[in-house]
């Protein structure tokens, strides 16, 4: 028999899912669990037995991007409202072993164009969600970051940077400012009630069945390929220069997951990422040998669209016992396979745009 060493046995799926029986029959609430990365977690606790009341105001996306998400099918009971509602938050706390809290105001252009609105969803909301997790007394709480408050880095550098939980934060947009404020807040509210927190910093989230809305520069690898898929030039703001650290949705999901489960992660802030540096015109070049004829054409960087980094992945590794397992070469050719074979998906105001 060959036996596995230390790093193959905390990487393999097998201990991975013994680790989340420990969710089973546990009651969560998921707020904003109607979004991408919401329904997936959704559908991964349901698959290990947990009980899940999904808060979400859903109208986020259209009926029809909602209903491939999912997560009416997927969530033990479905909770529809804004999480400024303190009556609604509280209902759905009720009976509440375990928060992820991934409700947000979440892409970054909007939140420039409509500061407003980020501050009632990102902040207010935010408060109001962890005010209610300490007066249901919740086992555990699990914020969802970005690493947008990284912004650009510390230092100037000839290739791309690594960020590492500790270093000092830059945020460069609206968004990234208010999720640095929601870390903040959540360390001095449940730090300060005795209820157990983890941050997790998510990188570049990708994967099917993601939709992008208009006027938006978030989520390149649905942009793109939707773009080649009608035969519209792929846009590279800036060249293509940015550096995102692209992860897979589905191993966002776990490491969330994780996040519930493992103490070591407790009071700390962790990057979910691959270590991994990859540009947009990286990801463009890879999306373009599916679609012959695929064009690039260069248009100007966005001043709230960062040259971006890649995840220091030590943290996570060490404390949740576990890395991504999606390839970004692997993700985007899932994206591209799931976009050929689900052409309902391209959304009328882009195949309008084609037309």
């Amino acid at each position: 028999m060959t036996e596995k060493t230390d790093g193959e046995a905390i990487d393999s799926g097998d201990f991975r899912s013994s680790r989340l029986e420990k969710l089973r029959g546990s009651r969560v609430v998921v707020t904003g669990g109607a979004g991408l990365v919401g329904s997936r977690l959704t559908a991964l606790l349901r698959g290990v037995g947990a009980e899940v009341t999904v808060l979400d105001r859903m109208d986020a996306y259209p009926d029809s991007v909602h209903a491939l998400f999912g997560a009416e099918r997927h969530a033990t009971r479905l909770v529809v409202g804004d999480i400024r509602d303190r009556a609604l938050v509280r209902k759905a706390m009720d009976g509440a072993e375990l928060v992820v809290h991934a409700a947000a105001y979440a892409d970054v252009a909007a939140c420039t164009r409509r500061p407003d609105i980020a501050f009632k969803a990102n902040i207010e909301g935010t408060e109001v969600v962890l005010e209610e997790a300490v007066a249901a007394r919740v086992r555990r709480l699990v914020l969802i970051s970005s690493a947008a408050v990284y912004g650009n880095g510390t230092a100037a550098s000839d290739g791309p940077q690594t960020f590492h939980e500790d270093q000092p934060l830059h945020p460069l947009s609206v968004y990234a400012n208010s999720k640095l404020w929601a870390e903040h807040q959540t360390r001095l509210l449940l730090g300060a009630a005795g209820i157990d927190f983890s941050v997790l910093r998510y990188f570049s989230v990708y994967g099917d069945p993601q939709v992008p809305k208009p006027g938006s520069h978030s989520w390149m690898v649905a942009w793109l390929a939707m773009h080649a898929r009608l035969g519209l030039p792929m846009r590279l703001n800036g060249g293509g220069v940015q550096v995102r650290d692209l992860v897979h949705v589905d191993d966002i999901a776990t490491a969330t997951a994780l996040a519930l489960v493992e103490d070591g992660v407790v009071g700390a802030t962790v990057n979910v990422g691959s270590g991994k540096p990859t540009s947009v015109r990286d990801v463009g070049e890879l999306i373009a040998p599916h679609f012959p004829g695929s064009r690039f054409i260069t248009t100007p960087r966005p001043a709230d669209d960062p040259l971006g980094g890649y995840a220091d992945t030590e943290r996570l590794y060490e404390l949740m016992r576990w890395r991504p397992g999606i390839s970004v070469a692997d993700g985007v050719e899932r994206y591209v396979n799931w976009l050929n074979a689900t052409p309902e998906a391209l959304p009328g105001w882009l195949a309008e745009k084609a037309a």
